[in-house]
């Protein structure tokens, strides 16, 4: 694969550039910093829902308020815009979930929203740098493209240490501690 294939894959970097539009002023997460949910895998309770607490879920379509509180009567903080973004649900409220988003920023989306799809973020604290998609889970396998930090992709599965995740039409490996979406050890079944 040529230089141009490799690099491909930075194109789709709208995903951090377009994925979030502010509706009011935020704090921001500093560059290269990793928030507080992918430091390790969390206690886990179960929600109202019957679900795990906090869980990774995705966004279902490319437009998804997000809101101060867990109603339409609450005022939206910020718009997302990309369609199967990333995001922890970390509390329940009937039908309104609290999210976190991979800049640690919290507001409260309806559930109807959200979409049981596991998807994950390539290293958002990396966003200048890319990150290998390797043919198997080692490390000295051969690189199928270099994602650029911030892209999404699908997971397929993840043994704790590597998943196989799908990234435009790139299929390969990343080192878990490389992704925002699945919690460090976590195991998802393909």
């Amino acid at each position: 694969m040529g230089v141009a294939g490799l690099v491909v894959l930075a194109g789709i970097a709208y995903a951090i550039l377009g994925a979030r539009s502010d509706a009011t002023a935020g704090g921001a997460t500093a560059a290269g910093e990793i928030t507080g949910s992918t430091s390790r895998l969390p206690d886990r309770s179960l929600g109202k829902s019957g679900l795990p607490l906090p869980r990774f879920v995705s966004l279902k379509t490319d437009r998804v308020n997000v809101r101060r509180g867990p109603s339409s009567q609450h005022d939206v903080s910020w718009v997302f815009t990309r369609k199967e973004l990333p995001v922890e649900i970390i509390a329940e409220f009937e039908h309104w979930r609290r999210v976190r988003d991979s800049d640690g920023e919290e507001g409260w989306i309806y559930q109807s929203l959200l979409a049981g799809r596991r998807t994950v973020m390539v290293a958002p604290w990396r966003k200048n740098n890319n990150v290998p998609l390797l043919d198997e889970p080692s490390a000295a396998s051969g690189k199928v493209a270099l994602v650029a930090g911030g892209v999404v992709g699908r997971v397929r599965s993840c043994d704790g240490k590597w998943c196989r995740v799908t990234v435009s039409d790139y299929d390969g490996y990343i080192e878990q501690a490389m992704l925002w979406g699945v919690y460090p050890g976590e195991r998802v079944k393909p």
